[in-house]
């Protein structure tokens, strides 16, 4: 279970990165671009541990799932981008699969 929880938070510091590297303008804002990097070895620090335990490709596929859910989401609320139906259907579709990846895996 402590692989599945490493995994979780690596998502979210993905989640962050992502967010950072938006707000970094390129990397020309300095506190942004620190947040984003700092983030980004977090996550990927959490992810390498987490693989020690669990199967890479479902790692891999569960982090970047978190990650794409949790930046999409972002774009939503931080930078109003479109919430159409179909965007909306992908993302259920996405934790879906995520969902699905963590039941048929061995904890």
């Amino acid at each position: 279970m402590q692989a599945w929880v490493m995994l979780g938070l690596a998502g979210v510091a993905e989640i962050g990165w992502v967010i950072g590297l938006k707000y970094s303008e390129g990397f020309t804002r300095i506190w942004w671009s620190s947040f984003t990097i700092v983030s980004l070895l977090v996550s990927m620090v959490l992810l390498g541990l987490a693989v020690k335990t669990l199967p890479i490709g479902t790692a891999y596929a569960v982090w970047t799932g978190i990650g794409a859910v949790g930046a999409a989401i972002a774009g939503l609320f931080l930078f109003g981008e479109s919430a159409n139906a179909v965007r909306l259907a992908c993302i259920v579709m996405i934790v879906a699969g995520v969902v699905g990846l963590k039941l048929a895996t061995p904890s």
